[in-house]
């Protein structure tokens, strides 16, 4: 269980917040000191867009690498207030307004991205 903030309150507001979605998502609590396997979100709806995922994390994250999942969202890879930022970027390089997907969600993301480039590709008529 972990949490993160930029200040101590905000972290520790996480980490409760973090804590009340695990005890509401399971049936029980493992008893204190007992090791628990880490459980990995689901990649599915991410893993359908490899080249693309890989594309995004170098041209629009800025990173070499990056393990994402279908949770993941903008805002897990920068610090500001708002990911305005990043839909900017993604507008640019992609030529697609994802501004409407006030998540930020990465599935939903590619999803998007994909989509604009079959309907791109489809001919017109």
């Amino acid at each position: 269980m972990s949490g993160s903030g930029n200040t101590r309150l905000e972290a520790l507001e996480e980490v409760r917040k973090n804590f009340d979605r695990f005890k509401a998502t399971k049936r029980r609590l493992p008893r204190p000191g007992t090791k628990v396997p880490i459980e990995f979100a689901a990649r599915d709806r991410v893993g359908q867009h490899p080249e693309l995922a890989k594309d995004f994390i170098q041209r629009v994250l800025e990173v070499d690498w990056a393990w994402v999942s279908d949770e993941s969202s903008l805002g897990d890879f920068h610090g500001d207030e708002t990911n305005e930022k990043l839909i900017d970027k993604i507008r640019r390089i992609y030529g697609v307004d994802v501004s409407d997907i006030s998540s930020g969600n990465l599935a939903d993301i590619f999803d998007r991205i994909t989509k604009s480039m079959v309907t791109e590709d489809l001919p017109k008529r």
